[in-house]
C-alpha cells in the first residue's frame, strides 16, 4: 500500500480509485464512498474532486433505496452520485496495478489477523486470488478467536480493497464437523483456487475428502 500511494497520491487516492474500479457499474454518493473507505467525508470529496478532475470518474443520478424514517418501510429515492467512467483512456492499466496486482502480501495478511487469537487454519480465495466468482474470500478456523477483532480487520481490508468481503470464522470442533457433512461451502472453497496462508501442524496437510 505505501509505494502506491506515493505513486498515485496518497492512501485515499488508491482507496477510492480500488472502490470504484471494483465496482464499476455501482453509483455511489460521497458518504457512502467515506463510509466505504474508512475516510473523512471531507477527505472523500476532495479525493472524488480530483479524480472527476482527470475524468476517471463522472457523476449522474441514480435510484437508491432508502428507509423511510416515519414509515420504516423501504422506498426508492433519486439522488446523485459518481460512477467509474468506462471511457477512461487508462483504466486496464490501472486495473493491472491496483485490482489484478498482488497487493497484499502473505506475510502481512497473516500478521493482520494473528492477533485475534489460536489460528488453526487461514486461507484465501476469491478477490485476493482475482477470482470473482468465489464463494468465499476469507476462511478463518481456530479456538479462542476474537470475533470483534475478526470483523475490525476485515472493514479495514475492506476500505483497502474498495470491495466488500465475504468471509467464514469457525473454531475447530464445528469446521471438522462441516467438514465430515461435506458442507457445500468449504467444499466449494478447498476445490476452488485457494492460498492457505496459515496452518497449524494438525491442519498442515488438510484436504478436503472425496
Amino acid at each position: 500500500m505505501d509505494i502506491l500511494s506515493k505513486l498515485f497520491g496518497g492512501v485515499a487516492h488508491v482507496k477510492i480509485m480500488r472502490l470504484f474500479l471494483l465496482n464499476p457499474e455501482d453509483g455511489f454518493e460521497v458518504s457512502t464512498v467515506a463510509d466505504r473507505s474508512r475516510l473523512s467525508v471531507s477527505v472523500a470529496r476532495k479525493t472524488i474532486t480530483a479524480l472527476a478532475g482527470m475524468s476517471l470518474i463522472k457523476k449522474k443520478s441514480f435510484v437508491k433505496e432508502v428507509v423511510d424514517g416515519r414509515t420504516g418501510k423501504t422506498k426508492k429515492k433519486r439522488v446523485q452520485g459518481w460512477f467509474l467512467n468506462q471511457d477512461f483512456p487508462y483504466i486496464k492499466e490501472m486495473k493491472s496495478i491496483l485490482v489484478e496486482g498482488d497487493f497484499f502480501k502473505q506475510d502481512d495478511l497473516v500478521k493482520r489477523f494473528r492477533p485475534a487469537g489460536r489460528i488453526q487454519l487461514l486461507v484465501v480465495s476469491g478477490v485476493f486470488l482475482q477470482k470473482s466468482d468465489s464463494r468465499l474470500d476469507v476462511l478463518i478456523v481456530g479456538d479462542n478467536i476474537s470475533k470483534k477483532y475478526i470483523q475490525k480487520t476485515i472493514a479495514v481490508l475492506e476500505s483497502e480493497l474498495g470491495k466488500e468481503l465475504s468471509y467464514a470464522l469457525f473454531d475447530t470442533s464445528d469446521f471438522k464437523y462441516r467438514v465430515s457433512m461435506y458442507d457445500k461451502l468449504l467444499r466449494d472453497m478447498f476445490e476452488y483456487p485457494h492460498n492457505r496462508l496459515l496452518s497449524s501442524k494438525e491442519f498442515s496437510t488438510f484436504v478436503f475428502p472425496n
